[in-house]
């Protein structure tokens, strides 16, 4: 299964008043896995940069100015996209923006069923917490000390990081860790697997039992059922 991690940075808010996006950063997943192949492309948004989303993520006209226009990569990032599942937290806000910008050019729209909003995961599994990017990190202990401004690669990456705590992902012994609770009950033992003080009965029938031993027999004394 191919999915892309997804993360834009704008002029603002709201495409339909005239802000653009400036920065789409995305990393590709196969099967919740990290493949190494990413996309990313700094965009001219052909209107000056406020002072607001400056502070938010650095990027002001004159590093933008040379960088190619959105009507000029906007195909690119189809065909990278493709059909697969787009993970974005806070969702609405990046398909608005792509979406416009895809209309503008007149190449085809993204269909919200194509997106996974990891914002909404979030506020499903931890209700009444923060569900930011930055709270979720802390939450799962990722490490985030590079993000002293907002970027779309790196908030991509960080990004795919979560969304497989959300999921379980990156949980491959499904809670069975020796920093589990133990068997006893007490928090911090390390946990075995204990006899049972009482063995399960055999499921196989006398017939299938007699079958079997019948069945090693025919196979001399090399058969493995008979090396203990």
């Amino acid at each position: 299964m191919r999915e892309v991690v997804l993360d834009t940075e704008t002029t603002g808010f709201d495409p339909e008043t005239g802000d653009r996006i400036v920065e789409i950063g995305a990393v590709e997943l196969m099967g919740h896995m990290a493949t190494g192949k990413t996309y990313h492309q700094y965009i001219n948004p052909e209107r000056s940069m406020p002072e607001e989303a400056f502070q938010v993520h650095g990027l002001g006209d004159d590093f933008l100015r040379d960088k190619p226009k959105f009507a000029q990569v906007g195909q690119a990032f189809l065909d990278f996209i493709g059909d697969a599942k787009l993970v974005i937290h806070n969702a609405a806000f990046d398909i608005k923006f792509l979406n416009a910008e895809l209309k503008w050019m007149g190449l085809p729209q993204i269909p919200w069923e194509q997106a996974i909003d990891t914002l909404e995961i979030a506020r499903k599994r931890f209700p009444g917490s923060p569900a930011s990017l930055d709270a979720l990190c802390r939450r799962f202990n990722i490490d985030n000390s590079s993000r002293t401004l907002h970027g779309a690669l790196l908030d991509s990456e960080i990004l795919a990081e979560v969304y497989l705590e959300l999921i379980g992902g990156r949980q491959p012994d499904f809670g069975l860790s020796t920093s589990s609770q133990s068997a006893s009950g007490a928090a911090g033992e390390e946990w075995t697997p204990r006899p049972r003080p009482v063995p399960l009965k055999s499921r196989i029938s006398e017939k299938e039992a007699a079958a079997h031993a019948d069945f090693v027999a025919k196979l001399g004394d090399d058969a493995m059922w008979l090396k203990t």
